[in-house]
């Protein structure tokens, strides 16, 4: 499925995704609010825009009162969740930090709001203490499940192992369990797309976030921007998407910003392949520029309520409605019981 290229083989693959996604998890879309907390980052990795190593980039970290005002908004507006993502630090005051903002994320919504962490690797003590404090999904993307690939792309005192060692104590731990790679690295391969897929079914993952590889130019593989085929980005994130919808059925799969950057209407063509998850930027303006991992991510300057207002019309135009209020657990993490 994944080496379809005719026009109509590629089309009817979405097609079959969608009755696929149609008949597991339904055609309602859930919003998750997303807040970019801080791009500060001890990890250097090598495609990342946000990297350490990275010296053009103007650091920030946004403070509570302004996150849990952040949150506030997403709760008035019906927003079942919200994920809070950041650059991955594990020093004892940024972990203290993360407890409180849940806790309050917590109480100001009267415990109504579902809480999403996409916050790296951590111990399996502060895993329990962000679970035990509130969030109940956690995203640890492992970009690739190929360890060579993983190898090149990556400093050397950057583990897989250790990577996938965090998904099971999460796992473990009770979390809603998230991962996801990126599609179209260099040196990547179609069997290796197809591994990941196996991947994600031997380790019985609940959500996947993933999306097409973009180049960034302040990284050491900035010499693919010139080369890169946008095209050929979105066909191939989509098409991974659909088998992954196919295979993996009744997962919560987002369509990514990443789809969006590519094409306009790429998050909602994500959600006609078989995506049930739309992410939101909610992240104040002013922060947007310094969260930037790829090249041309959308949206800097739109503000939250015109993304919204957006994101409404396109996609009840493709026929799909919104879950407002409501969690939209992963259908997986229900049936794993």
């Amino acid at each position: 499925m994944l080496s379809l290229s005719a026009a109509d083989e590629v089309q009817a693959l979405y097609k079959h995704a969608y009755e696929v996604k149609k008949q597991y998890v339904g055609t309602t879309v859930y919003f998750r609010g997303l807040i970019e907390l801080s791009n500060v980052c001890t990890k250097n990795c090598y495609y990342c825009g946000i990297r350490s190593g990275n010296p053009l980039v103007e650091r920030y970290a946004i403070g509570k009162e302004e996150v849990l005002a952040e949150a506030a908004w997403c709760f008035e507006q019906r927003y079942g969740s919200i994920v809070l993502q950041a650059g991955e630090r594990s020093n004892a005051t940024w972990t203290e930090f993360v407890t409180e903002l849940i806790a309050g994320i917590k109480e100001l919504s009267q415990g109504q709001l579902g809480i999403t962490l996409s916050l790296g690797e951590q111990t399996e003590d502060v895993y329990r203490r962000w679970f035990e404090a509130g969030a109940h999904r956690y995203l640890l993307r492992i970009e690739t499940s190929n360890p060579t690939l993983y190898k090149m792309l990556h400093p050397a005192d950057h583990s897989y192992e250790a990577r996938v060692q965090c998904l099971r104590t999460l796992k473990k731990l009770g979390f809603q369990t998230g991962t996801g790679v990126m599609i179209g690295l260099p040196g990547q391969s179609v069997e290796d797309l197809a591994d990941d897929i196996l991947f994600f079914y031997d380790e019985d993952i609940d959500m996947l976030g993933m999306g097409p590889f973009i180049p960034h130019k302040d990284t050491p593989l900035g010499y693919l921007v010139a080369s890169y085929d946008p095209e050929q980005a979105v066909e191939t994130g989509l098409k991974m998407i659909a088998v992954c919808r196919i295979a993996l059925k009744d997962v919560n799969i987002a369509s990514t910003t990443a789809l969006q950057a590519l094409k306009p209407s790429g998050r909602e063509m994500g959600l006609l392949a078989g995506a049930n998850i739309i992410m939101p930027n909610i992240t104040d303006t002013r922060f947007r520029r310094g969260y930037q991992l790829y090249e041309g991510k959308p949206g800097l300057d739109e503000n939250a309520l015109t993304s919204r207002q957006s994101l409404e019309k396109s996609i009840l135009s493709i026929g799909e409605t919104i879950g407002y209020g409501q969690w939209g657990d992963s259908q997986h993490f229900r049936n794993r019981g």
